[in-house]
């Protein structure tokens, strides 16, 4: 039982839940430990609460649905909102004890503020944690933050900073470090970390104090603040055992002093490279006197963090160029289109290089058609991105030569043959025909979509896949898919599939598993507003995304998730007329122009439209073979398309005064909005485009702030 005793120290938690009280202004905490034999959770020390409370949740099962048990059965940061215990609380922070052999037990916290703790928070809670499972399983008897340190005890601290700090690789990991290895060893509650710019000071992190004292702090002239000032100035650190010292020392500083809720500081000069960069800040909750050994100790570490924020900071730079670099290369937002409303998420890896080389796209063809690509250049970092946007331009371009998705993907092969031998990318290309409902697409390396149908069924089609662009040989095999009525098209990348499971077969299981659940949970398809249910599509990706990746900060990979409804043209919007080949033809368009016009009540396009299809159909006849079609089709605009069997493209001439022809389709680009032509496996088919009346256009859809914003900004 000693040794019992020795192993969860009473001073440890005590310490710990003051930390994590204290780092998330909490109401109060609690200390949880597994039992080895029966998994259940029992109490083993709380902070801030009363009787009512610690006996609620004196025994927990492992499987209840409170934010202790969700922590260490999914080992990771968990916070539920409510107030779990009456307390006053707005949610649940809980983070697992994770020791060698497993889950040791789970600290919490009773939440005061309005919403889910930020990313610097929750590291500090987690960072409390590992320091007290470092703790509890030491043998050292020495209770941290009380009496004067040893010398071997010295070494172990600076060994242990050194070694976080040698692999912090970005300013907030560098916070991370200093909380965890500065604050419980010494009892602070408290740590502001600041760099100079342009004679300001900037906040680079900070915990342990209200957010009303951090906005307080951040980004204030050198000279407002007369402390750092000094200890910039002298590049020696301050020790401040009291409020009382601080306002003596610093009379106009007593508000700050009295604002911070503390009660003794440590201000330590962080210098790198022969200059002075900033200051590191330790807050005291109790009054309190600073030995001569802590006072070397302090002096040496703020030595190693200087230099190791200095050296964050450039990481910090480098990479936030990069991932704007790849922010600017994906869609700012995706296009509202009349047979596809789209929404999407990209999620950069939680760990390691962070840039990568996923992308994703909708684009607007001819006849109402969209194309819906997405694809995954092979590795991680600044070139990868480069190469990821240099394809999703060669996409572009090669989609508006309209050409099948076998063809695009064989072109798109070439340009990443001619990057390199070592540049690979899988690609999905497909395009929806709205009038047809057909669905074509080719795979090169990449998984197929799953398809949501109406009743809330999830079909996963089975498609042969070829090799990746750099390693394929065309030809590609193109698939077509008849879509039911409306439906929802899923399509993401290797990164949300193997985050989970590590397995893409079982990481499509479970997508198709959570697609039907939360497509259920939202009724989706309830509705026969198609608007409402578009602007529900934000809601469905962030379902899917909480539930395929709910520990996203440490993925590897990655991701993006694309979710496109599809919305079949009415068959009254739809009207095709054959022509004869020969110069009747013309005539009977304009005939059949006039009747269609009049039953769609757009009277006014009949005179352009007539004088459109004349042109078109007179080229047909003078220059290609039949058979010869018409069709017309009413959406946002009115579409006129002709259709011969000639594989001759169209081209504007530079017609001479003294010419008799050669101006038709000079006439066709003046009347139209846009026009072009696209090939086809028996022919090609001339379109053009004109705007409707303004009376006879449906109303805009707007999308929310959220649904506009790049999906790098929303994870």
């Amino acid at each position: 039982m000693a040794a019992e005793e020795v192993f969860w120290d009473a001073q440890t938690l005590a310490l710990a839940l003051q930390q994590a009280t204290s780092c998330l202004d909490g109401l109060g905490a609690t200390l949880h430990r597994c039992g080895s034999v029966d998994g259940r959770l029992r109490l083993a020390a709380t902070g801030g609460l009363g009787s009512a409370s610690r006996e609620a949740w004196a025994e927990l099962s492992s499987e209840q649905d409170v934010a202790p048990a969700w922590a260490v059965r999914r080992g990771a940061f968990v916070w539920m909102a409510g107030d779990s215990l009456g307390v006053g609380a707005t949610g649940t922070a809980a983070v697992p004890l994770q020791g060698a052999d497993g889950p040791m037990g789970a600290l919490s916290v009773l939440t005061s503020g309005t919403a889910e703790p930020e990313d610097v928070r929750q590291s500090f809670l987690r960072a409390v944690a590992a320091w007290t499972v470092a703790r509890l399983q030491s043998t050292s008897d020495i209770p941290p933050g009380h009496g004067r340190a040893t010398g071997a005890e010295q070494t172990v601290r600076m060994s242990e900073l050194t070694a976080a700090l040698a692999e912090a690789l970005t300013s907030r990991d560098v916070v991370e470090a200093v909380a965890m290895h500065i604050l419980p060893p010494l009892g602070a509650d408290g740590l502001g970390i600041d760099v100079l710019e342009a004679n300001r000071l900037r906040l680079v992190g900070i915990v342990g104090h209200p957010p009303g004292f951090t906005r307080r702090l951040d980004d204030r002239p050198l000279s407002s603040h007369p402390v750092v000032a000094d200890v910039l100035r002298t590049r020696t650190p301050a020790f401040i055992g009291s409020t009382r010292e601080f306002q003596r020392r610093y009379p106009h500083m007593g508000d700050v002093a009295i604002a911070s809720t503390k009660n003794a500081w440590a201000f330590l000069p962080l210098i790198a490279s022969g200059r002075a960069m900033g200051c590191c800040v330790l807050s005291f909750g109790r009054p309190r006197s600073f030995s001569d050994e802590e006072r070397t100790l302090l002096t040496a570490l703020s030595g190693m963090v200087g230099q190791a924020l200095d050296r964050a900071r450039l990481y910090d730079l480098e990479h936030t160029r990069a991932q704007g670099l790849q922010r600017d290369l994906l869609p700012r937002e995706l296009p509202c289109l009349p047979a596809v409303r789209a929404s999407a998420r990209y999620l950069p890896a939680g760990r390691g290089e962070q840039v990568g080389g996923d992308w994703y796209d909708v684009i607007q063809l001819s006849a109402d058609r969209v194309a819906m690509v997405i694809g995954d250049v092979m590795g991680h970092g600044i070139t990868e991105a480069a190469t990821m946007g240099r394809l999703r331009t060669a996409v572009r371009t090669l989609a508006d030569l309209e050409l099948p998705p076998d063809e695009l993907l064989s072109r798109l092969n070439d340009i990443v043959h001619e990057l390199g031998e070592d540049y690979y990318a899988t690609c999905l290309y497909s395009v929806f025909d709205p009038v047809s409902r057909i669905l074509s697409l080719s795979l090169a390396g990449h998984p197929p979509p799953l398809i949501v149908h109406h009743d809330g069924t999830v079909h996963r089609p089975d498609l042969a896949t070829d090799p990746p662009l750099g390693a394929a040989d065309p030809p590609f095999a193109l698939h077509e898919l008849r879509l039911p009525q409306e439906s929802l098209l899923v399509f993401c990348t290797d990164g949300l599939l193997e985050a989970a499971t590590g397995d893409l077969d079982q990481g499509l299981d479970q997508l198709q598993q959570t697609l039907a659940r939360s497509v259920a949970r939202t009724s989706y398809f309830s509705t026969g507003d198609r608007d409402a249910a578009t602007g529900r599509l934000d809601d469905l990706c962030d379902l899917v995304l909480s539930a395929v990746l709910p520990d996203r900060e440490q993925t590897d990979d990655d991701a993006v998730l694309l979710i496109a409804r599809t919305m079949p043209t009415a068959a009254g919007d739809v009207a095709t007329y054959p022509l004869p080949d020969d110069p009747r033809a013309a005539a009977q368009a304009r005939e059949h122009v006039r009747g269609q016009l009049a039953v769609w009540g757009l009277d006014d396009l009949v005179v352009t439209t007539e004088l459109l299809v004349s042109e078109l159909v007179g080229n047909v006849v003078r220059h290609a073979r039949g058979p010869v079609r018409l069709r017309l089709l009413r959406s946002r605009s009115l579409i006129c398309e002709v259709y011969d069997g000639s594989l001759a493209t169209p081209r504007i001439r530079r017609a001479a005064y003294t010419d008799e022809g050669g101006r038709g389709l000079q006439l066709v680009a003046a009347l139209s909005h846009r026009w072009g032509a696209r090939h086809l496996s028996d022919g090609k088919c001339i379109w053009a485009e004109q705007h409707l009346p303004r009376a006879e256009e449906p109303a805009p859809v707007v999308l929310t702030e959220e649904a506009r914003r790049p999906a790098t900004a929303r994870t």
